[in-house]
C-alpha cells in the first residue's frame, strides 16, 4: 500500500513528465478532489495509507489532467473575484488577468454612482456577477452570443443568489440591447487573440476553450473595435469603458477610442508588465 504523500509524489513526477505545471500543486488538487480532502487535510494525512478503492477514485482524474484537460474542468469550479464559479467547456475559464480588470475597475470608480452596468461577452458570468455583488443597487446586464455560455452564467447566478440581480441576454455585442438604454460602466473581456497565438497556446487553451471566445479577425482587434465604436452611444455622460486586450494592440485601440469621441483613453499594464487593459470615459 502507498501513503498519501507517496501518491502525491508519484503524481507530481507523472504530471511533470507530461508538461503539467505546476506539477505539485496540480497533484495535490487532483488527489484532494478525488478523495474529498482540502489541502490542509492532505498535509495532515501524508502518512495515511490509501486503500485500493481510494486509488481507483484518483486514477481517472490523474489521467484526464495528464491529457491536459484543464484542472478547473476536472474539479468543476474556480475561485475568482471572491466567487466560486462553475466552469466547463461552454465558456472560457475566468483568467487571473480578468480578475485584474475587475480590481482595476473597482479601484477606478468605486466611489462613483453606478446604476447600470453592461458586461459584453459575459462567458461564465464572472465579471457581471462580481460587479453585481459589489454594487447591490446596480442593475447589471450581461450579454453573450453563445447560448451555452449564457446557460452556464445563469447557473452561476442562481447558485450565488444573484439570479434576480443580473439580466442575461443573447446579443452580438450591443445589437439586442433595448434602444436608448445607457450605462455607467461597460466592461468586456472579448476575443482578442490571433489564430497563430491560439495555435501556440497550451493544450488546455487551444483544445478546451471555445475558439469563438478567443480569436478575432484583424490581428485580434475586430471585436474590440466594435465595442469601442458602439460604447460611445451606450455610455451615460461620464460613464466608463473598461477593456481587457491583447498585447501590442494599444496604439491602434487608443486611436479608435479617440475617433469614437471617448475621452481619457488610458492604457494599463497587467501584473507581468504587459499592455493588457484600456480605460476610457464618455464626454
Amino acid at each position: 500500500m502507498l501513503s498519501l504523500l507517496e501518491i502525491i509524489t508519484k503524481t507530481t513526477d507523472f504530471f511533470a513528465s507530461r508538461g503539467v505545471e505546476p506539477a505539485r500543486l496540480n497533484a495535490e488538487q487532483i488527489v484532494g478532489h478525488a478523495l474529498g480532502l482540502k489541502r490542509m487535510q492532505i498535509y495532515l494525512q501524508f502518512e495515511r495509507l490509501l486503500t485500493e478503492p481510494e486509488l481507483e477514485k484518483i486514477r481517472p482524474f490523474v489521467k484526464r489532467r495528464a491529457q491536459r484537460e484543464p484542472l478547473q474542468h476536472i474539479v468543476g469550479t474556480v475561485e475568482w473575484g471572491g466567487l466560486t464559479l462553475k466552469v466547463d467547456r461552454r465558456a472560457l475559464i475566468p483568467r487571473p488577468e480578468t480578475e485584474e480588470l475587475l480590481e482595476l475597475v473597482l479601484a477606478q470608480i468605486r466611489g462613483s454612482d453606478v446604476r447600470r452596468v453592461l458586461d459584453l461577452g459575459t462567458g461564465s458570468g464572472a465579471l457581471a456577477l462580481a460587479l453585481a455583488k459589489t454594487w447591490p443597487e446596480a442593475r447589471v446586464t450581461a450579454v453573450d452570443a453563445s447560448e451555452d455560455a449564457l446557460a452556464l452564467a445563469r447557473e452561476n447566478a442562481a447558485v450565488l443568489g444573484l439570479g434576480e440581480r443580473v439580466e442575461f441576454l443573447k446579443s452580438d455585442w450591443f445589437s439586442a440591447l433595448p434602444a436608448g438604454v445607457v450605462y455607467d460602466l461597460v466592461v468586456s473581456n472579448p476575443p482578442y487573440l490571433t489564430d497563430d497565438e491560439v495555435a501556440a497556446a497550451e493544450p488546455e487553451v487551444r483544445l478546451h476553450d471555445p475558439l469563438a471566445a478567443l480569436v478575432a479577425p484583424d490581428e485580434g482587434r475586430a471585436d474590440l473595435y466594435k465595442i469601442i465604436t458602439g460604447a460611445a452611444a451606450r455610455l451615460a455622460p461620464g460613464g466608463w469603458l473598461a477593456l481587457e486586450t491583447g498585447v501590442a494592440q494599444h496604439p491602434a485601440l487608443l486611436a479608435a477610442i479617440a475617433a469614437a469621441g471617448l475621452t481619457a483613453g488610458e492604457a494599463r499594464v497587467d501584473l507581468r508588465g504587459r499592455d493588457r487593459f484600456l480605460l476610457a470615459r464618455a464626454a
